[in-house]
């Protein structure tokens, strides 16, 4: 059985004395799609920057040996009048004029977006742009918190699609904060629910039942209504 591309084991989190995360078990495959739901204050963006080693925890975070990660947050803020055009800031990546090209045409852009300054760019063209950051240098695994389904890349192709023909095209593995979960039954293939300790793990089908969503959310959710509302 092929290596875990992650795996985390008994993970514990603490900031400013407050417990965060709580005995936090899971592994992530490549290939493989992991989405993390749960309320908001549960910890999922803490447990990303975990990951990225951003923060102090115990317990233990395996990652295979040589992997690369690429990160998208949730939020970027740019000076309107910051003077950084979009080749400049791709170029702080390391990457190569013709990477740059091709990663800025993969998230749906022509090449006269690179003179153009980050800081003017929409929210949803600033979103896209930080795809591409991350893509440069060719990651094995891609964390995104948050994407916003309303970015489309392209003519009707939305975030989640371009994640998934991504994810085909280039065997990614992808980690992703979603509060939607229509788009966690039909893209994650594991899903993890956090309210602060651990409260599912596995294929979404299973893992996400009628009590399981009323313990995160507060709520009784029928089952065909969860795959179709937020």
């Amino acid at each position: 059985m092929e290596q875990p591309l992650l795996k985390v084991s008994n993970l514990f989190v603490e900031l400013e004395q407050h417990r965060i995360l709580e005995d936090i078990s899971f592994e992530v495959g490549r290939g493989e799609t992991l989405a993390v739901v749960g309320p908001n204050g549960a910890g999922k963006t803490v447990l990303f920057r975990t990951l990225l080693g951003l923060i102090p925890y115990k317990g233990k975070i395996e990652w295979i040996p040589g992997v690369k990660i690429g990160y998208v947050p949730q939020r970027f803020s740019i000076e309107p009048d910051l003077p950084l055009t979009v080749a400049e800031f791709l170029k702080l990546k390391g990457g190569s004029p013709k990477e740059i090209e091709t990663e800025i045409s993969s998230v749906g852009f022509g090449k006269e977006i690179l003179n153009q300054q980050i800081g003017v760019l929409s929210s949803g063209q600033q979103q896209r742009v930080l795809i591409a950051w991350a893509l440069v240098g060719n990651p094995d695994i891609l964390l995104f918190d948050e994407p916003t389904s309303g970015i489309d890349i392209a003519a009707g192709e939305t975030i989640y699609h371009f994640l998934h023909k991504l994810q085909v095209g280039r065997k990614l593995t992808i980690l992703l904060i979603s509060h939607d979960l229509q788009v966690v039954f039909q893209h994650a293939t594991k899903v993890i629910c956090l309210d602060r300790e651990q409260i599912c793990f596995g294929p979404p089908k299973q893992a996400l039942d009628a009590t399981t969503l009323a313990r995160l959310f507060g709520v009784e959710l029928e089952h065909h209504h969860c795959e179709h509302h937020d």
